[in-house]
């Protein structure tokens, strides 16, 4: 039997998109269900274009043990992943299925992470500070934003006539690459 994804997602989808296409190749794991906190979500039209289940949630569903702590259950799930999902993830959940929730973060954690810090605010907040690295991080969910522990790391070199769209860029190039791989491995390894 192939191992089940579950991907969480708040906006355009273009990384739920990858990683489906992805795992529709494999023998081994299938992306079975896309969650998103966003009815008009682009992600759950991708979802539904590539024939997956998707779903929408208020945030008291979010946080309710009828709500989509039950529609997980019943997927059931080996690995749950956010990508690009920007509400704080539940203890309830985290509770259900340990060690077994994953997220990206568009930076070298612990660098420009936390509350506040995704997408843009991050390539914006990299480029002003002049750094000459940036990368992704993967990592498990904990109860506070970006510190659970790192999966993997992977770095870009940044030149000085960088731009925060240019950055960006960059770092989306490193999630299409390494997100769908490091999830593999996180349910080879588990």
């Amino acid at each position: 039997m192939k191992k089940r994804i579950a991907i969480f997602a708040s906006g355009s989808g273009t990384n739920t998109e990858n990683i489906i296409k992805y795992f529709k190749k494999s023998t081994f794991a299938e992306v079975v269900l896309v969650l998103s906190n966003k009815q008009e979500a682009k992600v759950l039209e991708r979802a539904k274009n590539l024939e997956i289940d998707s779903v929408y949630f208020s945030k008291d569903e979010l946080f309710s043990e009828n709500g989509v702590l039950k529609t997980l259950t019943n997927y059931k799930p080996h690995l749950i992943v956010l990508a690009g999902f920007l509400w704080k993830f539940p203890d309830i959940i985290l509770r259900e299925f340990p060690n077994r929730v994953i997220n990206i973060h568009p930076a070298l954690l612990p660098k420009y992470g936390g509350k506040g810090m995704y997408g843009n605010f991050v390539h914006e907040a990299i480029h002003k500070n002049k750094e000459i690295e940036t990368g992704i991080t993967i990592h498990y969910v904990n109860e506070n934003y970006d510190e659970g522990a790192i999966i993997s790391q992977k770095k870009i070199s940044l030149s000085e006539n960088e731009t925060a769209a240019t950055i960006a860029e960059k770092v989306h190039k490193l999630e299409y690459e390494w997100f769908p791989k490091i999830i593999e491995e996180v349910l080879r390894n588990g």
